[in-house]
C-alpha cells in the first residue's frame, strides 16, 4: 500500500518534508501488516480522500474528526461522512440538525459530505485508518504526528481559514493555530452524549461564512 503517490500534488508539495521522515515508512509497514490479519477502513485508495478532494490552496475551512468510522461500508476518508445509502451515524444526524437550524436548508438525504470537501472544507480525521470494529485501534502509530503537521502547515502557510473544532480532543489543536490569521470555532462534540451541552445552537456554518465573507472569500455552499 503506497502512501505517498495517492495524495494530491499540492499536499505532496506542502508536506514533502513530512513524507521523508522515518515514521511514515514505519506507518506504512504497520498498515501492510495490519491488512494481512484484519480489515482496515477506509480502503487504501481512500486513506487520503480528504486531501485529494480539497487541494491545499483551496482549503477554506477544516472540520476535525477523530478516527474513521469502524463499521462496514461507512468510512471513505472524509471526517463524519458516510457513503451514499449508508445509515446516518448519530453524530452526523446531530450535525445535520444544526445545519438545518443554522442556515435553514432542507435536511440532507445522504450522509456523503463530498460536496463540502469540493467546496473547500477539509474533512480531516486525526487518525486516517482504523481496524474494523475497534475504535482508536490505530492510535499512536504515526497518524497524529502527520495530521498535527497538516494543521500547523495550514496555519503557517495560509490565511483566513476557519478551523471548526468539536469536542475536547479537537479543541486541544487550537494551540497549533495562529488565531491572528485564522478563525477558530470551538464547541462540544456533536455526539448524543454532548450535543446538548453547547453544540446545538453554536451555528458553525453561518459563522464560517460570515468570517469568509468579511475577508473577501466566497462563502461555502453547505447545502447537500
Amino acid at each position: 500500500m503506497a502512501l505517498d503517490p495517492q495524495i494530491h500534488e499540492s499536499w505532496k508539495e506542502a508536506l514533502k518534508e513530512e513524507f521523508s521522515h522515518s515514521y511514515m515508512g514505519e506507518l506504512k509497514t504497520f498498515l501492510v501488516e495490519e491488512k494481512k490479519f484484519h480489515t482496515v477502513y477506509p480502503r487504501g485508495s481512500e486513506i487520503f480522500n480528504a486531501f485529494n478532494s480539497t487541494p491545499f490552496d483551496r482549503v477554506k475551512a477544516v472540520i476535525l474528526g477523530q478516527d474513521p468510522y469502524h463499521g462496514p461500508g461507512q468510512a471513505h476518508g472524509l471526517s463524519f461522512s458516510v457513503r451514499q445509502g449508508v445509515a446516518l451515524p448519530p453524530s452526523l444526524q446531530n450535525i445535520f440538525k444544526e445545519l438545518v437550524d443554522d442556515i435553514g436548508c432542507p435536511y440532507p438525504q445522504s450522509g456523503d459530505l463530498t460536496h463540502w470537501a469540493q467546496e473547500g472544507v477539509l474533512l480531516l480525521n486525526t487518525l486516517l485508518t482504523v481496524r474494523a470494529g475497534e475504535a482508536f485501534s490505530h492510535k499512536e502509530r504515526g497518524w497524529e504526528r502527520f495530521t498535527d503537521r497538516v494543521i500547523q502547515t495550514l496555519s503557517q502557510r495560509r490565511e483566513h481559514i476557519v478551523f471548526i473544532l468539536w469536542g475536547a480532543p479537537a479543541g486541544k489543536k487550537a494551540a497549533m493555530i495562529d488565531a491572528d490569521k485564522h478563525c477558530i470555532l470551538r464547541a462540544p462534540h456533536p455526539s448524543p452524549l454532548s450535543a446538548y451541552r453547547g453544540f446545538f445552537g453554536s451555528k458553525p456554518f453561518s459563522r464560517t461564512n460570515d468570517y469568509l465573507t468579511r475577508n473577501g472569500i466566497t462563502p461555502i455552499d453547505w447545502r447537500l
